[in-house]
């Protein structure tokens, strides 16, 4: 083997390590403690987005004024959270209390590599699908054409 085909190979092979390697990132979302349902919806809506992409989402909680004498609340509301979510991660740390903020970490179920090769397969699918659908439908137009001028 030729040392040029060696190193094209090589770099081939570096390229493709480097297209299934994969960041984890550690995405934030932060709320108050008296947040509404709807926001709460939106912010749990946007967790779940986050962990089926594979990154690490961190929940942080303000407490302002006297709802910090009441830190229970806040284990209750990311309790609450964790079930929501408990199909796309996992807690990966409990809610523990930082200064005026209680935080908890959320792991995805599925690594970042998983989720990018799934979504890269999704994409090509929908592609092939498109291809095909308009294939189907330019086909009757053909025949059509062809049909009315003999």
């Amino acid at each position: 083997m030729d040392y040029g085909k060696y190193k094209y190979e090589a770099n081939l092979k570096a390229r493709e390590a480097r297209k299934n390697q994969a960041n984890t990132v550690q995405k934030e979302i932060r709320m108050g403690l008296k947040i509404d349902k709807h926001d709460y919806e939106t912010k749990r809506r946007n967790v779940e987005k986050f962990l089926s992409g594979g990154d690490k989402v961190k929940v942080i909680i303000r407490f302002r004024g006297r709802e910090q004498s009441r830190p229970e609340m806040g284990v209750r509301l990311l309790n609450r959270l964790a079930e929501d979510v408990s199909e796309f991660g996992f807690v990966e740390s409990h809610p523990r209390q930082d200064g005026r903020n209680m935080v908890m970490v959320f792991g995805p179920h599925k690594k970042k590599a998983q989720a990018m090769a799934e979504a890269r397969k999704r994409k090509t699918d929908a592609e092939k699908a498109a291809a095909r659908g308009a294939d189907e439908t330019s086909a009757p137009e053909a025949e059509a054409e062809t049909g009315s001028e003999s």
